[in-house]
């Protein structure tokens, strides 16, 4: 057994190869990535800069957060530019309908965009997610807009940002090669589908797709800043593993080990010891 995971909550974090910061609960989790994305827009305005964010979908209760912020605050988000981490795919490589349930951009257009007003939401050709037969464009469009200023995610079971799966055991993908790799189609893991069945289809499993677009780990470590979060009991292990453990593409979270400006957010929850 690895001995980062006998690291208590008052230990947790010294020495860490990512820097983390711990918070009360849950909702403070959300609180902060709502804050900082009201507070970058702000900043930049004010710069007379464009902002461009990665956004996921899962975390999620930060979104509602967000717009009541702009709302109240009256925030212009006419120079903001939003790229979805990923999504599922059917059986056809075709996106699901929005309207599926489990549909990431439904989501952000019932959850976000559909709850700012509308003379300060973000312009519809600022919204973007990755396609099929249109991967190459993301990394391009980035580049165009200057790069993007944070990345925001969870972490997965298997360590993956976005749906950047691990490599399987019979695959031979060196770490430099996973680093690189940008936006395309893949296969999701059983891990991923297993816990992401728990979390959003009560256990059924047979529901979930298969097969996912997601933008890869190039797109996430490009940019600028990169934080993190984590709330879930599992994610004890995770935090763990990924701020003290190897670097490797066989949990993919650890190559922000590298990164200049990343950071991981948990709840006091997750700073407990795993087992």
């Amino acid at each position: 057994m690895k001995d980062y995971y006998k690291i208590g909550e008052e230990k947790l974090g010294e020495n860490s190869k990512i820097p983390l910061e711990i918070m009360d609960t849950e909702d403070d989790v959300y609180h902060d990535m709502a804050w900082t994305m009201f507070d970058t827009i702000k900043y930049n305005n004010e710069k007379g800069k464009k902002t461009v964010f990665i956004c996921p979908v899962g975390p999620v209760g930060q979104y509602k957060r967000f717009a009541r912020l702009v709302n109240k605050y009256r925030l212009d988000l006419s120079n903001v530019y939003i790229f979805n981490m990923d999504e599922y795919l059917n059986a056809n490589m075709t996106m699901i309908d929005t309207d599926n349930p489990l549909s990431f951009k439904g989501f952000m257009y019932r959850e976000l965009y559909g709850k700012i007003d509308e003379e300060l939401n973000i312009p519809e050709d600022h919204r973007f997610f990755p396609e099929p037969s249109k991967e190459n464009e993301i990394h391009e469009k980035m580049t165009e807009l200057g790069g993007v200023d944070i990345c925001f995610g969870g972490v997965g079971i298997n360590g993956h940002i976005a749906f950047n799966e691990p490599p399987e055991e019979s695959e031979n993908v060196i770490d430099q090669e996973f680093r690189n790799i940008g936006t395309r189609i893949l296969k999701i893991s059983r891990e991923t589908r297993t816990i992401n069945a728990a979390g959003a289809l009560g256990g059924a499993i047979s529901v979930l797709p298969k097969w996912c677009i997601t933008l890869g780990m190039k797109e996430i470590l490009s940019s600028r800043k990169i934080r993190l979060y984590m709330f879930r009991d599992w994610h004890r292990a995770v935090v763990r593993r990924a701020i003290y453990g190897e670097i490797t593409a066989k949990f993919p979270v650890t190559f922000l080990q590298e990164h200049n400006d990343a950071k991981i957010i948990i709840s006091k929850y997750v700073a407990q010891k795993p087992f």
